[in-house]
């Protein structure tokens, strides 16, 4: 006996109602903007074009905005999912293709779905570090991402006048009680589903979420209560008791031995590692000032400055700190770390901390300081 094919008519489950795709959809659109947005300032910080400013203060703004960037991103998974469930009844939707409008409608939510898809996806397991791609992850998540925000702006376009009605239109009072899960009552499971996902994840950087998020990762856990995203091994990293650090100038090279960085007046800062992944973690760091340092070698401090790590196969071994950051008297090459001397994973003998800038930008192993 030959079974007939569904059509969209017989998906009558209060959770396909359009006003319940239509709020979980605005949440979905709050979320995901968020995310797009905050992901956007995380890459102009990385790759900043010339007419870009990022200030060094607050000093914890960074770790706001990529924090806010990693929470929305996993609180979109569950409302991407409760959106596709609210929809997929139009899979069965009979003609398949109405017209070339419709056509493009529907191109827009399979680009749409897919682009979303991936970036929820290869983003979360970016969190966690593992990697099972052969493309730069940076460089495809932000230009998916581009594609997925284009994507939902044609889309609510073209929904924009059933998304008004599902929105302003209110329950009739004569409606019958719907068999299962009311439309409320899906709503309220998505939005439970939601919320335990951000609690469960957030204490990665919301310090006083740490206590109930089971699944937050890194915080606290490393050498000198600093989690350590790339080791000294992994590196390459070795020391030797001939290190110098080399600051160049226009006028010339200085070179300093680790004894004379410890001779210069030292700083005392509480700032925060902020990393791309979201973790975040406040520490106690002490050093020489950049902008005294620059001052020694005759250089105005807000002269931008090329950084440089004995670390050379990896992708930030280079860094450059704007003006910005090298006037900032709590930029600090780092010689300390809550009170004991930098561990060789955290950048011995000397690291770059700046207030305000992205965990790789913060770079470890320092060799060499040039003023541009």
């Amino acid at each position: 006996m030959k079974l007939p094919i569904p059509s969209e008519e017989h998906f009558k489950a209060p959770a396909h109602d359009e006003r319940v795709t239509s709020k979980i959809g605005l949440a979905l659109a709050v979320t995901f903007t968020t995310c797009f947005v905050t992901g956007l300032i995380s890459h102009l910080i990385q790759h900043p074009p010339t007419w870009f400013f990022w200030p060094s203060r607050p000093v914890g703004l960074y770790r706001v905005t990529q924090g806010l960037h990693v929470i929305s991103g996993i609180a979109s998974i569950p409302l991407l999912l409760a959106k596709l469930w609210s929809v997929y009844p139009k899979l069965f939707g009979r003609p398949l293709v109405r017209s070339l409008p419709h056509a493009l409608e529907r191109l827009s939510i399979l680009v749409l779905s897919g682009a979303a898809f991936f970036e929820l996806t290869t983003g979360l397991l970016n969190v966690a570090q593992n990697y099972p791609w052969g493309f730069y992850f940076p460089q495809v998540h932000y230009a998916v991402a581009w594609l997925a925000i284009g994507s939902i702006l044609v889309h609510v376009a073209v929904k924009l006048p059933i998304i008004r009605r599902a929105l302003t239109r209110g329950t009739p009072e004569n409606e019958p009680p719907a068999a299962g899960l009311s439309r409320r009552g899906f709503l309220r499971t998505t939005g439970l589903a939601t919320g335990v996902a951000v609690v469960a994840t957030a204490g990665a950087t919301v310090p006083f979420l740490r206590g109930v998020s089971g699944l937050a990762w890194k915080t606290s856990k490393g050498t000198q209560g600093l989690p350590v995203n790339r080791t000294a091994a992994a590196a390459g990293i070795t020391w030797s008791a001939s290190w110098r650090l080399s600051v160049m100038t226009p006028s010339g090279t200085t070179k300093f031995s680790l004894d004379e960085l410890r001779a210069l007046p030292q700083t005392t800062a509480e700032l925060p590692i902020a990393c791309v992944e979201g973790w975040s973690q406040s520490a106690t760091w002490r050093g020489v000032s950049l902008p005294a340092l620059l001052k020694k070698v005759g250089v105005a401090p807000g002269t931008s400055v090329r950084v440089s790590s004995s670390e050379r196969a990896g992708l930030y071994g280079v860094s450059v700190l704007p003006g910005e950051h090298t006037a900032d008297d709590l930029t600090l090459l780092a010689l300390e770390l809550n009170g004991e001397v930098l561990d060789l994973d955290h950048g011995f003998p000397c690291r770059i901390i700046a207030p305000n800038r992205p965990g790789v930008l913060q770079t470890k192993w320092v060799t060499k300081l040039e003023a541009l």
